[in-house]
């Protein structure tokens, strides 16, 4: 361990050493128990040769961060089975929509969705911006284009998720991007998670070429996604929202409308805030259980016949006792729409001390190396 020096720190050296000096010279001995000491633990300032021995001041201290594991290497997601038609999709019977559908993003959420798109008989375009990504989907029967202009070209109505509020934008805003293909015939939905102020930026730029615009934030994780029970939370053109719902059913199980843009961004933020300080607790809770010598198995076993079950708390419970922490739903997008939570209150002047603490939990877990691991991986950063 690196031990630093103040200039307090030196001048009390360089006077003991001055001092151990004159007494050798005298001929009287180097180190000289001090009165009331106990024995060499105790009177460890100074070591045999008269320099300063910081050893057992710094070992308390360091202690807990020699007992933190190094990065937990995340486990390899299994392929997603594109064909594989899931029991909750077979049991709604859609009778899919005669339009093209583009989609603009084949991420951990996206992939999922447009399978589920697909399965339900859906025509589909797709682009993701590593095009390996889009072959088995291809295979599937999806379309592919070069560039996001060129899906908007070929499809009717266009759904973009994609990472974050700066890549939402660059997909409209960007280089062979959304906008320079809209017309007034073209419906584009923005399933990225974002705050209101973007949604509007982008809806202006969208309704300002004669595009109609659908902010349709998405509720749920990996799993839902893959399964096709997520939950949509709409505002913006209602004519749009009609017409998305055969795709709708096959993501989610139901689908809300909160009128003006930005109402469903609003919404989404106030939730995930909530999972955010939700999971922070959880994380505490279980690290503070390990501390005192408790199961985590047993407090999951008690949890589970208790108020505080819940599909959320029961699955990153068992992650956190799995110590795998393979992503369901990334720390780093939860720790971003605590962010964007956090930019929401600021503008209303409504304090959020919990979700701020929470956050940077999330961000410190996030610079440890987490920020692909699921969400429960903040439970490394409570623990250690």
């Amino acid at each position: 361990m690196l031990v630093t020096y103040n200039s307090a720190d030196l001048d009390c050296y360089d006077i003991k050493k001055s001092r151990l000096s004159e007494g050798t010279s005298n001929g009287s001995s180097a180190k000289r128990p001090r009165k009331g000491s106990q024995g060499p633990e105790e009177d460890a300032d100074l070591d045999s040769a008269g320099s300063v021995n910081h050893s057992y001041r710094k070992a308390a201290a360091s202690s807990s961060l020699l007992d933190r594991p190094s990065n937990v290497v995340r486990p390899e997601t299994p392929p997603l089975d594109i064909e594989g038609v899931t029991q909750t999709l077979k049991e709604k019977n859609i009778m899919p929509s005669m339009l093209k559908f583009g989609f603009l993003g084949l991420g951990i959420m996206g992939s999922g969705i447009v399978k589920n798109l697909l399965n339900s008989g859906h025509s589909v375009i797709v682009w993701n911006r590593t095009p390996e990504k889009c072959k088995d989907f291809v295979k599937a029967g999806a379309e592919e284009c070069l560039t996001p202009s060129d899906v908007v070209a070929a499809a009717d109505i266009i759904f973009s998720c994609v990472a974050d509020p700066k890549a939402a934008k660059e997909m409209v805003f960007g280089n062979c991007g959304v906008l320079l293909e809209i017309t007034p015939n073209k419906g584009y939905v923005e399933m990225t998670g974002v705050d209101a102020d973007t949604s509007h930026d982008i809806a202006e730029a969208i309704q300002a070429k004669g595009g109609r615009f659908l902010e349709a934030q998405i509720q749920g994780s990996k799993n839902q996604a893959e399964e096709g029970s997520l939950v949509i939370l709409a505002a913006g053109d209602r004519s749009l929202f009609d017409e998305c719902q055969t795709c709708f059913q096959a993501m989610g199980r139901n689908s809300f409308y909160f009128g003006d843009v930005g109402n469903a961004s609003k919404m989404n933020l106030v939730l995930q805030l909530m999972a955010g300080v939700t999971m922070a607790g959880l994380a505490e809770g279980m690290a503070l259980a390990d501390r005192a010598g408790l199961q985590q198995k047993d407090v999951l076993e008690v949890l589970e016949l208790t108020s505080l079950a819940c599909p959320m708390m029961i699955e990153k419970s068992k992650a956190i006792i799995d110590g795998g922490f393979q992503t369901n739903l990334p720390l780093q997008h939860l720790q971003k729409d605590m962010k964007l939570s956090l930019m929401m209150g600021d503008s209303l002047e409504q304090p959020l001390p919990l979700t701020a603490t929470a956050n940077e939990v999330f961000k410190h877990a996030k610079r440890l190396g987490y920020g692909d691991h699921d969400a429960s991986a903040v439970y490394i950063r409570a623990r250690f």
